[in-house]
């Protein structure tokens, strides 16, 4: 590809050096390639005091959806995490590199597990899934929401209002934070975002020559992996905001995916693990949403397959 390729990403210090990895791995497959990473603020960015579930959907992936459409920049790197199932009409997604981390992470002013904290603990976390996940397990905390990137979140865990935060492993990792970790939790005790820890590109879907490209960097047991997780998120119609973890693994040709439901309060939990073929992974993902109706959690996931 000759021509030039710009990257946007948003503008925070976690957002940019994910989009620079991107970029090091499109120039590491296609030698003498340019390419020029640009920061596009996000609707999440600009309101950081905003409770998330106020901004609806989309709100860390709209921005550049539209810098994309309009030709502002080529390709848009994003967690993939926050990327809702559908496409924008004139878009294509492609999950990119190995997966981080896919694990939540505990850190907090005492260097405590989950299980060691204080009763009456203040615990920040923006996520409505972890914070029912969590309030399943640890009755006696309080889970409070917080907002801001990374950095900003973990030097809060030890203010005034706070004494800690879960938030996911993968940003902690990716900034060299981890030495702040009091514990990787389970993902059989807070199962993560679907996608949590893998990067995605998004670019125009008619722009057959960069999707050829960032094909190349698909790792191939994430894409399985996050393809699952998905397809049981977009059964049950949802975007991020649902309470709703999964975690798949590939076993060779054999794929295990464990998902949770929980309400908000924490007063009950849905958990299922279901395993199939590892080359059919929405069949997989399909199969845990039915099994997560089975057990109860229709009022939770209401939405027609």
């Amino acid at each position: 590809m000759s021509r030039p390729v710009v990257i946007g990403a948003r503008g925070g210090k976690l957002s940019l050096v994910q989009a620079r990895a991107v970029a090091a791995a499109l120039a590491g497959a296609a030698p003498g390639l340019s390419v020029r990473v640009e920061a596009v603020a996000s609707a999440g960015d600009e309101q950081p005091d905003a409770p998330l579930a106020s901004l609806g959907r989309g709100v860390f992936t709209s921005a550049l959806e539209r810098a994309l459409l309009d030709g502002r920049i080529d390709l848009a790197v994003h967690s993939l995490k926050d990327l809702p199932t559908l496409q924008p009409d004139g878009l294509a997604a492609v999950p990119v590199l190995e997966r981080e981390d896919a694990r939540d992470v505990l850190v907090n002013r005492w260097g405590a597990t989950l299980l060691d904290l204080p009763a009456g603990a203040r615990i920040g976390t923006s996520s409505p899934r972890r914070a029912a996940q969590l309030a399943h397990g640890r009755k006696d905390i309080a889970l409070l929401p917080i907002r801001g990137n990374v950095e900003t979140r973990i030097a809060k865990s030890e203010g005034p209002d706070y004494d800690g935060v879960a938030l996911a492993a993968a940003g902690v990792n990716r900034l060299g934070m981890t030495g702040r970790v009091a514990e990787f939790l389970s993902p059989y005790v807070c199962a993560p975002a679907p996608g949590q820890g893998a990067l995605a590109v998004e670019a125009r879907s008619d722009d057959a020559d960069l999707l050829a490209l960032a094909r190349r960097l698909i790792h191939p047991p994430t894409a399985a992996a996050v393809a699952a997780e998905r397809e049981l998120l977009r059964a049950a119609g949802s975007g991020c905001a649902l309470p709703i973890g999964a975690f798949a693994e590939a076993h060779g040709e054999e794929m295990r995916l464990f998902a949770c439901a929980a309400p908000a309060d924490g007063s009950a939990s849905y958990r299922v693990e279901v395993t199939g073929d590892s080359s059919d992974p929405e069949v997989l993902g399909r199969a845990a949403y039915r099994a997560l109706l089975e057990q109860g959690a229709s009022a939770l996931l209401d939405a027609p397959e």
